[in-house]
């Protein structure tokens, strides 16, 4: 099966967010997206939507325009949030970002009137019934189609510092998993998830899905929902592994780093290089270990087992991409990394709320804080109450 690729020109980036809708009084998920959707029809019903439904009707996805820079998808994002914000106020919500929320209930969800949707739901069952979830994707476009491949491998030794960066679901349904991310696991469990198969090239790609789609697995590619995949129709490298994020600082920051890795690796195949293609099992054990512990990772670096801090990783990382980060003109969006290093990434963030005494509705109030402030909320931090309050009201 030949599958068409079509080509961007350079590394051009969409950000797809995916919100939730907070009920500012009792602070659970509001099922409500259909209404809040019917109220801004300019943004909703247009030909190229910059808000659509996701699987439960307690979500939002705000879509950017095809930008070229970190902080045009920034500016972007920020235009059509302040006016869905402007709706949801109106209706007693408020929007807010984490992988999970910390106190509703997935069995509360109600599903967004989309066939797709529908299909997924009978198909998948119960795996389909919990994913009240919520993630960032980011795209970086790719100019040659014989590129894809190796980028998307070389990406895959890069997902527990995606997620350790972004890692937001403590909680699920009022209780601590003990994880930094537990979405990474509820989403992780659909069959044709988690990371990306290591394939030679583009022909083998074209083989594996048309195999997948003989045997019933899939109907289409896009039901592929690996951790970075390829995107055809669009042109990009889209990476999914990004937990729920709180706030624009953040969402810059992995849109930044997302383009200047993508990029050095385009770059490195003109120059002739060969890029790197880890092992699967470190990997898989990568992933696991950024879901268990977040920053506080240890990370594996070679196929014999040694290992470092993340933290010192992301450091490394941000001082390597500094040059790459100048030339696109992401420098500023990627020095956030060194703040969430430093700061804490929004599952520290939480549990750093409830450890200093305060509650999980306190932990909801925090994240409608920090996004609309864009600005991270601890235990030290502020409202206008000297504390963390009743966010919304």
């Amino acid at each position: 099966m030949a599958i068409e690729f079509n080509p961007s020109r350079g590394p051009t980036l969409g950000v797809e967010w995916e919100l939730q809708l907070v009920d500012t009084h009792t602070r659970r998920l509001r099922q409500d997206a259909r209404h809040v959707l019917e109220a801004i029809p300019e943004l909703s019903e247009s030909a190229r939507p910059k808000v659509m439904h996701e699987l439960m009707q307690s979500q939002l996805e705000v879509i950017t325009d095809v930008c070229h820079t970190a902080s045009e998808a920034v500016k972007d994002l920020r235009t059509t949030i302040d006016r869905v914000s402007q709706v949801v106020r109106s209706r007693g919500m408020a929007l807010a970002c984490s992988g999970t929320h910390a106190i509703s209930d997935w069995r509360e969800a109600v599903y967004a009137p989309v066939q797709r949707y529908t299909e997924l739901v009978e198909e998948m069952q119960w795996l389909a019934w919990r994913i009240q979830t919520f993630g960032v994707h980011v795209h970086v476009g790719v100019r040659e189609r014989d590129k894809v491949i190796p980028i998307v491998n070389a990406l895959a030794a890069y997902l527990p510092h995606f997620l350790a960066l972004t890692a937001s679901s403590p909680y699920w349904g009022g209780q601590d998993t003990g994880l930094a991310s537990s979405r990474a696991i509820v989403f992780g469990a659909l069959p044709t998830a988690g990371p990306p198969q290591m394939l030679a090239d583009w022909a083998e790609f074209e083989e594996y899905m048309d195999t997948l789609k003989r045997a019933g697995t899939i109907k289409s590619i896009k039901e592929v929902w690996w951790d970075i995949r390829p995107h055809p129709d669009f042109g990009t490298i889209e990476i999914r592994m990004f937990d729920g994020i709180p706030t624009l600082r953040e969402v810059g920051m992995v849109t930044a780093l997302s383009q200047c890795l993508v990029q050095q690796f385009d770059q490195q195949l003109d120059r002739g290089y060969r890029l790197p293609h880890p092992a699967p099992w470190v990997v898989r054990d990568n992933k696991w270990r950024a879901t268990r512990y977040g920053l506080d990772a240890l990370v594996i670096t070679d196929d014999h087992g040694s290992t470092a801090p993340m933290r010192d990783m992301l450091y490394e990382l941000t001082r390597e991409l500094a040059p790459m980060s100048e030339r696109l003109g992401c420098a500023d969006e990627l020095a956030v990394i060194t703040d969430v290093v430093e700061q804490g990434n929004s599952c520290e963030r939480q549990r750093a709320i409830l450890s200093g005494g305060g509650t999980l509705d306190d932990i909801v109030d925090a994240t409608i804080v920090e996004l609309a402030e864009d600005r991270f909320v601890t235990i030290n931090s502020s409202t206008s109450n000297g504390a963390i309050g009743h966010a919304g009201t």
